[in-house]
C-alpha cells in the first residue's frame, strides 16, 4: 500500500511523537465563495485545519474519541474496547461524569489511521513523562491516545472544586506509557508550564489544560475572608498543591469561536 499526496505544498506534518503525527493545512482551499474571505483571514491568524495521523505498525493500538475517525487504509480494524456488560456500564458512567464519549473505539492492525480535521490546536503529550500517577485533563481535551495508555476517572479534591468553581466533579486521567493527542483552544507554544515542588499555584479561572494527577486541586477564595475577596476584586481561584506540573493557557478563546469556525469547514464528501 502506498498513500500519495498526504503531504504537499498545502499540508505538512508539523509535529510528531512516537507513531502520532499532526498534519496541518497551510491554507484551506476547499471553500465556497461565500466563506472564502473568512477562511483567508483565519489562515493568516493561524486558525487552520489540523488532523491526527497515526501509523499502525501491527503491534501498537490506538484509542480515539468516538466519531473521530475519518479514514483508514491497510489491515486496520476497529473494536469497541468493551469487555462485557459490567465494563460497558463503567464506561458509560465515566462518559457521563467527564463529558467524554462513553465508548472510545480501539484500533489495531497495520496501516494508517487518519482522524477528522479540527480547527482546534492539537497537542501531543508523552504520558509517561508526567510520572507514575499520570496526567489529568480538563473536560473535552481528550482526542486520542496509544493503546498502552490507561484512562480512569478521578474525583476533585473536594466538593468546592465543582460547586464553587462551576466545574465538573470528575476528570479524565491518563497514566502509563504512550502518546496522547489533546484538542486545545490555544497553540502549544502559548502554553505556560509551571513545575511545582511542594508548592502551590493559584489560577483565576479554569485556564489549566492539564496537570499532574499527583497534585491536589481545589477552588478557594482568593483571600481568607469574603470581604477581602470583594475588596480585591478577585473571587474564586483554582489552587493546585503538591509536586508536579501544570500546563495552562494565559488567554483562552471561547468555545463559541471554535464552534463558529468548525461550522465553516466543508463536511467530508461535500
Amino acid at each position: 500500500m502506498r498513500v500519495a499526496n498526504l503531504e504537499n505544498e498545502n499540508r505538512k506534518i508539523v509535529s510528531t511523537m512516537g507513531n502520532f503525527h499532526v498534519l496541518e493545512y497551510a491554507k484551506d482551499a476547499s471553500v465556497s465563495p461565500a466563506n472564502a474571505a473568512a477562511e483567508y483571514f483565519m489562515g493568516k491568524m493561524g486558525v487552520r485545519r489540523r488532523q491526527v495521523v497515526i501509523d499502525m505498525n501491527g503491534k501498537d493500538t490506538a484509542i480515539i474519541q468516538a466519531g473521530a475517525m475519518q479514514w483508514m487504509a491497510g489491515n486496520v480494524q476497529a473494536t469497541t474496547g468493551v469487555k462485557g456488560v459490567g465494563d460497558l456500564f463503567g464506561k458509560m458512567v465515566k462518559g457521563a461524569v467527564t463529558k467524554e464519549s462513553a465508548v472510545k473505539p480501539e484500533y489495531t492492525g497495520s496501516g494508517i489511521l487518519v482522524l477528522e480535521p479540527t480547527y482546534k490546536y492539537l497537542i501531543l503529550l508523552d504520558v509517561g513523562s508526567w510520572g507514575p500517577q499520570g496526567v489529568t485533563l480538563e473536560d473535552g481535551m481528550f482526542y486520542a491516545c496509544s493503546g498502552t495508555v490507561k484512562n480512569k476517572v478521578v474525583m476533585r479534591s473536594n466538593l468546592s472544586s465543582a460547586a464553587l468553581g462551576n466545574e465538573g466533579l470528575f476528570n479524565l486521567s491518563l497514566s502509563g506509557s504512550g502518546v496522547a493527542a489533546l484538542e486545545s483552544n490555544v497553540p502549544c507554544e502559548e502554553l505556560v508550564e509551571v513545575e511545582l515542588n511542594g508548592d502551590e499555584l493559584k489560577i483565576d479561572g479554569n485556564l489549566a489544560v492539564c496537570w499532574s494527577s499527583s497534585l491536589s486541586f481545589t477552588v478557594e477564595r482568593s483571600t481568607k475572608t469574603l470581604l477581602g475577596s470583594a475588596v480585591s476584586g478577585e473571587g474564586l481561584v483554582s489552587v493546585y498543591r503538591g509536586t508536579g506540573k501544570v500546563l495552562m493557557c494565559p488567554v483562552a478563546p471561547t468555545g463559541s469561536l471554535f464552534a463558529a469556525t468548525n461550522s465553516l469547514a466543508p463536511k467530508p464528501g461535500k
